[in-house]
């Protein structure tokens, strides 16, 4: 039997599936009109090995800039981590054309557009983990996945139709699911998160040390 044919890994800019957030999308466009405003698409190149996912952008960040994880503060810490652990070279500079590349490293997002105070809907979660699920079968040398936060942990989960008992989160933890990559779990590198001490900045390196050391160097 033929594989099934699975949807783009990329929604349209005028992805329909969830009506909430077209209506947010369509308040941003018209308040902002030089912002980017429609769903992130994903960064990076499809043969690296690592998978990073974010849970949505943000609304100033990643919504206004058209990359993900830039323009916010999480992606301050994201990508000195990464350009530290050799996962990406250049210099972040919050914008889209500050000549940062990936190396042997994708980012995405579960949700892709932004939701209102940050908070996707379970439907909306739903709605959009088709394009997740597109985007794991697309990465061909898969191996590792860096889930930021429960949402992102459970929606990759549920992308590779996985019980999500079977494999609790928490940070530090690492899962090899069946057939698939190794999943690493992170708290996610937020504002919040890094202000409260709930995620320091060593506890997010040491996660990105592990992985290095499961995937050793890039090809």
């Amino acid at each position: 039997m033929p594989e099934p044919v699975l949807p783009s890994p990329e929604p349209d800019r005028d992805c329909p599936l969830c009506p909430r957030l077209v209506a947010f999308r369509h308040e941003a466009r018209a308040a902002h009109p030089d912002w980017h405003n429609a769903p992130v698409p994903s960064f990076g190149p499809e043969e690296a090995r690592l998978l990073i996912v974010g849970l949505a952008p943000g609304l100033r960040g990643a919504n206004c800039t058209g990359r993900p994880f830039t323009g916010d503060w999480a992606g301050d810490l994201l990508y000195e981590t990464l350009i530290d652990f050799g996962f990406a070279t250049g210099v972040y500079d919050e914008r889209p054309d500050d000549g940062l590349t990936l190396v042997d490293c994708r980012i995405t997002n579960a949700v892709r557009c932004v939701p209102p105070q940050n908070k996707p809907t379970p439907a909306e979660m739903t709605n959009c983990r088709t394009f997740l699920t597109s985007s794991i079968a697309a990465m061909p040398k898969l191996e590792a996945v860096v889930a930021l936060g429960r949402i992102a942990h459970e929606s990759v989960l549920r992308a590779a139709s996985q019980r999500l008992a079977a494999f609790p989160f928490a940070h530090g933890a690492q899962h090899r699911l069946p057939g698939g990559p190794r999943l690493y779990d992170s708290y996610h590198c937020s504002r919040y998160n890094t202000n409260t001490g709930v995620l320091t900045t060593e506890m997010f390196r040491t996660v990105f040390a592990t992985v290095r050391q499961g995937l050793g160097q890039p090809d």
